[in-house]
């Protein structure tokens, strides 16, 4: 008797960007360099919730430029990430699937958002369903990155005029209801 395999049925997903989004934007050109300057939202602590309950992965993906540019190194970068995941698990009851990070400038590469390099690696390395899945963001750039993946986007405090985005929520607050509807 020959035995047939059976790949496992990919997963949805939920990516989220990092800043702005997670934890409060250090503004325009300006970066979170040490865990001190990491301040989570406590309505992306309600976003993770509804994405989790509904079945969905949840994945981190940013653009972090302050690598390229010698402001913060790769140790102190994953070392906030790691601090991040054990919060949530600890105080939240919260899993992240992953954090995936670009860590250079402008121009150099194909995971920096706009382009879709991240979350495409994401899906190969756990078998994620990009056509099922979401990419949340407050900046364009996170929009198009999810739309070249294949997935559904969200922008938050955009101008709607603009947005690509197939969703948008004036702020960070509406975004937990905005999931319930559509996931």
């Amino acid at each position: 008797m020959q035995v047939k395999f059976i790949p496992p049925k990919a997963e949805r997903c939920v990516f989220f960007d990092r800043d702005g989004i997670v934890n409060t934007s250090p503004g325009a050109e300006r970066y979170v360099l040490c865990w001190a300057e990491f301040h989570l939202l406590p309505e992306f602590v309600e976003a993770l919730r509804v994405v989790r309950a509904h079945g969905y992965q949840a994945v981190i993906v940013t653009n972090q430029r302050a690598v390229a540019r010698g402001l913060v190194s790769v140790a102190v970068l994953k070392a906030m990430h790691r601090r991040l995941r054990d919060l949530l698990r600890k105080r939240y009851s919260l899993d992240l699937l992953d954090v995936v990070y670009c860590p250079h400038d402008a121009g150099e590469c194909e995971c920096r958002k706009p382009a879709p390099g991240m979350l495409q690696a994401m899906a190969r390395k756990h078998n994620l369903d990009l056509a099922a899945s979401w990419m949340v963001g407050d900046a364009e750039t996170d929009i198009e990155a999810g739309r070249r993946a294949g997935c559904r986007t969200i922008r938050v405090n955009g101008d709607e005029a603009t947005s690509k985005a197939d969703w948008r929520v004036a702020a960070m607050k509406d975004l937990p209801d905005l999931l319930e509807k559509v996931l």
